[in-house]
């Protein structure tokens, strides 16, 4: 069942859990994915980047995942655009028929040079202009992640600021704000131990007690995962994820929505880099890709219960969308 993503935020916010979203590229990954949600009974995001829509020309991924929809009616979807970096790529995303739309106003549309707050806040505006009367949910980003990836990030970590925080949802009727409290984009998040702002995350929750809060470049990068890639020809030295105990730590403060990304990448990688080299002879894409996918609907399905969203999709099923209607008529 495809809904707006607000009706998720809603539900993982009031009953203190986070909904997972998940990256893809294409056909296994969506499966993956929802096969994860299906025997978890799990709500989640499934997430789609720029790059991500470059690459499967648009309407590929967004049919696959309305198949992945229909196979499972019991599973609430929200397809969501990741990291959109203007007007023109929210109005794609809209035309697809995607339910959720992040606006990423921290970083100009090369997705690499921070923005200014009044810039953010304008281009945020915008949006949600164009997005709620189509009954499509707005994320937006205060501050900056560290780490690039998917060719989105500064490269610098600017955590995001409570007090401009309180201003910016003021002013922007969004319907979730991810924001920076020291996690990163890809698989090398730190140089030592994670550490996160918990106590900024704690002061924007206090503030602004209504609004579902977003973590994003959280893939834990698990090393038993990252060691089965090298232990096949990969070269992966020294990465460091956020620990998941992190993230259950910042659940409680407001986060309703945690995105990743690299752990299913390296999840997929391990998997085809093992097959061949215990199958050189195999040459079937069906036949690697298969163990690919159920690598990442392992890693999924874990991340959801750790997140606290197994078990919910049933709950949500039974709201209406009537009930949620109400947000975009305020």
């Amino acid at each position: 069942m495809l809904v707006p993503g607000k009706i998720l935020l809603d539900h993982a916010f009031a009953n203190h859990y986070a909904v997972g979203a998940f990256n893809a590229n294409n056909m296994e990954q969506v499966q993956a994915i929802i096969d994860a949600a299906a025997e978890t009974q799990s709500p989640v995001f499934i997430q789609v980047s720029r790059g991500a829509l470059k690459y499967s020309r648009m309407t590929y991924l967004r049919n696959i995942i309305l198949a992945a929809a229909e196979e499972h009616p019991e599973i609430p979807v929200a397809m969501h655009l990741d990291h959109g970096n203007g007007l023109e790529i929210v109005k794609t995303a809209i035309d697809l028929g995607f339910t959720s739309v992040m606006i990423d106003g921290s970083l100009d549309e090369t997705g690499k040079i921070p923005l200014s707050f009044e810039e953010n806040l304008a281009v945020t505006k915008a949006v949600v202009d164009y997005a709620h009367p189509f009954g499509v949910s707005v994320e937006a980003e205060l501050g900056t992640l560290g780490g690039i990836e998917d060719e989105v990030g500064s490269g610098q970590i600017h955590v995001t600021d409570p007090e401009q925080a309180v201003e910016f949802v003021k002013q922007a009727a969004v319907d979730s704000l991810a924001v920076a409290i020291g996690t990163s984009h890809g698989a090398f998040k730190f140089k030592e131990k994670c550490v996160l702002a918990h106590d900024v995350l704690e002061e924007i929750h206090r503030r602004i007690l209504d609004m579902p809060l977003v973590m994003h470049g959280s893939s834990s990068v698990p090393d038993d995962l990252v060691a089965l890639v090298n232990q096949y020809g990969g070269k992966m030295p020294n990465t460091k994820g956020v620990e998941i105990a992190q993230i259950q730590q910042a659940i409680p403060h407001g986060v309703a929505k945690v995105n990743v990304d690299t752990d299913g990448r390296i999840a997929i990688t391990g998997a085809i880099r093992q097959f061949f080299a215990e199958h050189p002879e195999k040459f079937d894409p069906r036949e690697y890709l298969a163990p690919a996918r159920d690598a990442l609907k392992n890693v999924v399905q874990l991340r959801m219960q750790q997140f606290g969203a197994a078990g919910n999709a049933p709950k949500i099923h039974q709201l209406t969308l009537n009930e949620s209607k109400k947000f975009y008529d305020r």
